[in-house]
């Protein structure tokens, strides 16, 4: 067993070592709790920087989120650019989004330097439409780049539905730089990493209490302890209650991910790209072929309802087949779910709590590039580099609304749900 579940990911693992739990006391300069891929990106540009690194990981490292996605690596946020220049103004909102773009390029850099032949790069993304706009895409392109330099192209319909053979879809957003990979193996290759430059990663050791008060902070284990001049909180949609402030900064929400059988012909009649592809809803399908095009991996959905579905297998296929009936019948080999953090503000939660004390997280929606630039800015900021971690600060720690808020996040999901739908319905009676 690999200790992760039963994931497309955890079946292709390149690398299946073990770790052991943190036992007696240790120290070093920078103790890290959580072994995703934010903990792991800032752990390893310490480690590069000559600090010591100890990271804390109460699962097994890429466990959650970070070894459970879609594996879509892009640049961008939760919320829209209109979102974020509306909170923050239209001069550091092109900042921000230019550290999105940066987070991106991060896990190309990794996987370069690390040569990780273990994770193949397939490029390309579809962002699909489910009604006819092409004006809106046409502008979208334009804005991006006239503000970023980044290239876009509109797909038109009739390519589209060369490539996706669904009635569904109408025109889409081509990123040529947008990619998808293996993101649990990515974070097992970060993990290595580390430990190669003398960090220590201690698995199944779960944080039960520290003192963040001192100078030499204390992070304590069921069996050990930690004293480092430097901590990160790391965490994510399984983040406990370890420091009350944080965890009732995010909302856990629950999106869900099936693997279909090895049907190379039945899927080769639906799907007729190797690119990354997703819809335009708010929470809507997001899916690639894997395994050469033999197998489909396809996410969706989202939930406040943290507990899995007990049909979900069967939920999932529903989905796929209401957007592609042909693939009726291929089987759902295995299917699983994964909480996602959210802010209320949908962008990433990047800053310091108090001195010596940070914190990284909050990367639902778009996970792969964030981690990526929040653990770099927040290794800068320890590091004294940099202060861009600042650049985050308008986008603070505010509460969820405990149940309230929970009930509201459910209803504007729903909410957006039945507009999507609305759209959906007045483009078919157009066409």
């Amino acid at each position: 067993m690999t200790g992760y579940g039963d994931t497309y990911y955890a079946r292709t693992l390149a690398d299946v070592s073990q770790r052991t739990s943190l036992k007696g006391a240790v120290t070093a300069d920078v103790a890290v709790i959580g072994g995703g891929l934010a903990g792991l990106t800032a752990a390893l540009d310490l480690a590069r920087s000559g600090r010591s690194v100890v990271v804390l990981e109460s699962e097994k490292v890429g466990w959650g989120a970070s070894g459970r996605n879609g594996g879509f690596v892009g640049p961008g946020y939760a919320t829209g650019p209109a979102d974020i220049t509306r909170m923050v103004g239209p001069e550091r909102a092109q900042v921000l989004h230019r550290l999105s773009i940066e987070g991106a390029r991060i896990v190309e850099e990794n996987i370069d330097s690390l040569a990780m032949s273990d994770n193949k790069r397939v490029y390309g993304k579809l962002s699909v439409l489910r009604y006819h706009d092409p004006d809106s895409l046409e502008r979208h392109c334009e804005m991006m780049q006239r503000e970023f330099g980044y290239h876009l192209e509109v797909m038109p319909t009739d390519a589209v539905r060369a490539l996706l053979q669904s009635p569904k879809y109408h025109q889409a957003v081509y990123d040529p730089a947008s990619f998808h990979f293996h993101p649990l193996n990515y974070a097992r290759s970060l993990a290595n990493a580390v430990e190669a430059l003398g960090g220590r990663i201690f698995e199944k050791s779960r944080v039960t209490g520290c003192d963040l008060d001192r100078a030499e902070k204390t992070v304590r284990t069921a069996q050990g302890e930690v004293k480092a001049r430097d901590v990160i909180l790391a965490g994510g949609g399984y983040t406990d209650a370890l420091v009350p402030r944080l965890r009732r900064s995010i909302l856990p929400v629950a999106t869900y991910v099936l693997l279909t059988e090895a049907a190379p012909e039945k899927l080769a009649e639906a799907v007729r790209t190797p690119m990354a592809i997703s819809d335009n809803r708010r929470a809507g399908d997001y899916y690639r072929l894997v395994d050469d095009g033999r197998r489909l991996l396809w996410g969706g959905r989202i939930t406040t309802r943290t507990t899995e579905p007990r049909r979900l297998a069967e939920m999932m296929q529903k989905t796929m087949i209401s957007t592609y009936p042909q693939l009726k019948g291929v089987r759902v080999d295995t299917a699983w779910s994964g909480l996602m953090a959210y802010a209320r503000h949908l962008m990433p939660l990047i800053g310091q709590l108090q001195p010596g004390v940070w914190y990284v997280f909050g990367f639902g929606g778009r996970g792969m590039n964030t981690t990526a630039i929040g653990g770099r800015v927040i290794a800068e900021g320890i590091l004294g580099s940099s202060d861009r971690y600042r650049l985050y600060e308008p986008f603070g720690l505010r509460w969820n609304g405990g149940p309230f808020g929970v009930a509201a996040a459910q209803l504007t999901y729903w909410t957006y749900q039945a507009m999507d739908l609305a759209k959906e319905r007045r483009a078919a009676r157009v066409t």
